[in-house]
């Protein structure tokens, strides 16, 4: 018989018996051969979703549940079907498209099942570009690999599969969704009457382009890593896998528990919780973008003032102010939709001597994180956070305390205030040791409270933001920005300083990464308790004043005007 695969007529007859019409009997060989154990329950939910599903599809499912090589042997499984399909497959990088590929050609050359499939002498034969035995003469291969900045346009396609076409590089800023939102639109015009456009992808960031698909006709489907509560699952909607739902209508109890423990086991998933940190996991595993909710968010952008700022001096007035015309659109943006930098209103013309200038450092040891350092200065009121720096690596090297030295010179920095929670006090002992013979100045332990890490760091910067009292040097967003262009993927963005600004909660372990919001929350801090000192001061001083106002005019009544009183008295 001739039968219908997903709507495209195959060419090869097949026995209506045949076991292997059914792709998830192609799965477990693919698997066998694999030396794997058979196929999960969401992996066969997957596979049977990937030949039944819609023409338009957007397969969203956790990190490492192995949706790309489920997809690789449904390639496979196509061809064998139908050896004259072109298959494109098109990812973030070419790099990425082309691993797929090679390794849909490795399954080819390998499994017996599939040798008539392997290209001829006459035929393409390379891991970017290769034609499968029997299909006939073509442009187009049997399957072709891009990268989505690759030129796509010249390709045809009876399926195109979107392997991670978003990655943190090319989504982080409104300007790169929006980009790539446009290049994702090129591929209906590539595709042949009657074809199957298929996602694969996790969610990136808040605004995933996923989003945006099911507007332009495509039906999105969700695996989650645990089983959501109501809450969550009333968010998913009909997206929600179905075998899910169905799963917990018969167990409501299983809300929390992993939906594939084969793969990830509770504690498994526990430790890549506090690894990605809250919000990174409902990204990465919960595949919840609906974490734009604002009242999360505490720290706005638009709470910020941005503009240049010198080392020396600072201006004796500046004002805020969020009209239109003063966003500041030529700086990177990583915050949240909406979210928006703002230059000040009014600056005085009269530039004056900082009274103070102060930096916080938050060491690190070897690793992934960072040894992070704000300075922040104080004007009539003001702080301004004139310089952010961070080295990854060894905290305790000489380049990373000579750095910091170095940016303390050029700030000219009054004070260096040392995050205490770290080696019993040895990072500022060898910064001290270090600061006597390169730049000489006052290093303390810094008095940091101990109370939850995201509730203090909100508490002391909210305030100061909310009352737009914090104003930021337009090179410190820059630096921050490209500073970690050669970080992996992963750390990309949850290193930035103001994707962490934008992104903590007062949950704990909100984010995977705090080093230089630590940092910069440090240095605000001190200035907080001096202006909250100089404040006291000030009113205890005021009720001197009156006290002895009062006693002046006690002496006054009782013994006359000082002038009318004998010279010895």
């Amino acid at each position: 018989m001739t039968k219908q695969i997903n709507g495209l007529k195959s060419g090869t007859t097949l026995s209506g018996a045949d076991p292997l019409l059914d792709f998830r009997n192609f799965l477990y060989l693919v698997w066998l051969h694999l030396n794997l154990t058979k196929p999960t329950k969401v992996q066969y939910d997957i596979a049977h979703y990937l030949q039944h599903g819609p023409k338009r599809m957007v397969i969203e499912a956790f990190r490492g549940v192995g949706k790309s090589w489920v997809t690789s042997a449904f390639v496979c499984w196509l061809l064998y079907c139908n050896p004259q399909l072109n298959i494109l497959v098109i990812s973030a990088s070419k790099q990425r498209s082309d691993d797929f590929s090679t390794f849909t050609m490795r399954l080819i050359f390998e499994m017996d099942i599939l040798a008539h499939l392997r290209p001829g002498p006459d035929q393409r034969c390379s891991k970017v570009s290769f034609d499968v035995g029997p299909a006939r003469a073509s442009h187009a291969p049997s399957v072709k690999s891009l990268g989505i900045t690759s030129q796509i346009a010249g390709s045809r396609a009876d399926v195109l599969i979107a392997d991670d076409v978003e990655v943190p590089n090319n989504s982080d800023t409104h300007l790169k969704r929006e980009k790539l939102s446009e290049q994702i639109k090129e591929f209906d015009a590539v595709l042949k009457p009657g074809g199957r456009i298929i996602y694969l992808g996790t969610p990136q960031s808040e605004q995933s382009i996923y989003n945006l698909l099911p507007d332009r006709g495509y039906q999105v489907r969700i695996w989650t890593a645990r089983y959501p509560d109501p809450e969550r699952q009333a968010k998913y909607g009909a997206r929600l896998a179905p075998m899910l739902v169905r799963e917990l209508d018969r167990d409501p109890d299983l809300v929390g528990r992993p939906t594939d423990p084969e793969r990830f086991t509770a504690e498994d998933l526990d430790e890549r919780e506090l690894s990605y940190g809250r919000s990174g996991f409902s990204l990465q595993f919960m595949l919840d973008t609906s974490l734009s909710d604002e009242d999360k968010y505490p720290l706005k952008l638009s709470d910020l003032i941005v503009m240049g700022l010198n080392p020396g001096k600072g201006p004796a007035e500046v004002v805020w102010s969020s009209a239109p015309d003063l966003t500041y659109e030529q700086l990177p943006m990583v915050g949240l939709p909406g979210d928006r930098y703002y230059r000040p209103m009014f600056i005085s013309k009269d530039w004056v001597d900082w009274e103070g200038s102060v930096m916080f450092v938050d060491p690190s040891g070897r690793g992934k994180d960072e040894t992070s350092w704000a300075i922040v200065k104080m004007l009539h009121g003001i702080l301004f956070a004139t310089k952010i720096n961070a080295k990854r690596g060894d905290g305790y090297s000489d380049e990373t305390l000579m750095t910091i030295l170095r940016d303390a010179k050029e700030q000219k920095v009054n004070l260096i205030l040392v995050e205490p929670n770290f080696g019993d006090g040895m990072f500022a002992q060898l910064l001290r040791a270090k600061s006597q013979v390169h730049y000489p100045v006052t290093i303390e332990d810094a008095a940091w409270s101990k109370v939850q890490k995201e509730a203090r760091i909100i508490d002391t910067l909210e305030p100061i933001m909310n009352q737009h009292r914090l104003v930021v040097c337009s090179s410190v967003v820059e630096w921050d920005y490209s500073s970690t262009t050669s970080y992996g993927q992963e750390d990309m963005k949850n290193m930035r300083l103001f994707y962490q600004m934008t992104r903590i909660t007062r949950q704990r372990g909100a984010l995977a990464h705090d080093d230089r919001l630590d940092a910069l929350a440090g240095a605000v801090a001190y200035w907080n308790e001096f202006l909250a000192r100089n404040t006291d001061k000030a009113v205890a001083d005021r009720k001197q004043e009156l006290l002895d106002a009062e006693l002046a005019s006690f002496m006054e009544t009782v013994l006359g005007r000082s002038d009318d009183l004998p010279r010895w008295f």
